[in-house]
């Protein structure tokens, strides 16, 4: 018997059909159970692509916003701290659902199995198939994509301004106090904005997640630490540094 036509309507369901090979035996139970499985495997790719917004920005930033000094220098354990961030970064925001992922391709197969090949259903190729599904995302998901872009704008502008800082001196190793955006309140918005930006991801993942709560935590207490520290090098180096001026948190610290 083939299955009806895929409708935008009901796009959850089919695919929840898939899962569970269509047949009556299951109990709503298990649909409703696939069905949640399904939409945490949705929820998930709408993380990794959020999270790759910011690795292209950073890569774009990396070859022309930042202007470096010929003679500067990254440690090497900065350099594979950095390496081992963005690769463990994504990992996190999708590995409790690859359990999902699994069950998903294991019952495609399954039901592949049990049914001929020519009687699988055969629905057109269509981009509201994987767009609907992202519309349907619950709404804690999008608040969490407003505050990652939010932060994600203003670390963007940020990097511009410490970007053209070097063009505003004759002589490559002076350095000048930035202002503007963020830097009005904390010697750090660029930290600052990082952990706006993860904690979007926080949010926009409904908050059940350890691993994600893992990294945010991670997040805070490396920016907060290295934002420490070049407070204490704005204050030292600038006799006029803005005494006003907060290392990260605005009015707080």
């Amino acid at each position: 018997m083939m299955l009806p036509p895929l409708s935008e309507q009901d796009l959850f369901s089919t695919i929840t059909s898939h899962v569970t090979g269509g047949s009556h035996a299951f109990s709503l139970h298990k649909s409703l159970l696939a069905r949640e499985h399904v939409y945490n495997v949705w929820l998930s790719v709408f993380l990794l692509l959020l999270m790759e917004a910011q690795v292209l920005r950073r890569f774009y930033e990396t070859i022309y916003v930042f202007n470096y000094s010929p003679s500067a220098r990254m440690h090497i354990f900065g350099y594979l701290s950095g390496l081992f961030f963005y690769t463990a970064a994504p990992l996190s925001l999708c590995c409790t659902y690859a359990p999902e992922v699994f069950d998903f391709a294991k019952n495609l197969v399954a039901e592949f199995i049990m049914k001929r090949k020519d009687r699988m259903s055969r629905p057109e190729f269509n981009i509201w198939m994987f767009v609907v599904p992202f519309l349907r995302l619950r709404w804690y998901a999008w608040i969490g994509a407003v505050i990652f872009f939010w932060g994600w704008v203003h670390q963007y502008r940020c990097h511009e301004i410490l970007g053209s800082l070097r063009e505003k001196t004759e002589k490559l190793e002076e350095y000048v106090i930035p202002y503007d955006d963020w830097f009005k309140y904390v010697s750090s918005p660029h930290y600052s904005a990082g952990i706006v930006i993860y904690g979007g991801l926080l949010v926009a993942s409904g908050g059940a997640d350890l691993s994600l709560w893992l990294l945010f935590a991670f997040v805070v207490a490396n920016l907060v630490l290295a934002a420490a520290e070049t407070q204490r090098w704005c204050l030292h180096k600038f006799d006029d540094y803005p005494p006003n001026r907060y290392a990260i948190f605005p009015f707080v610290y």
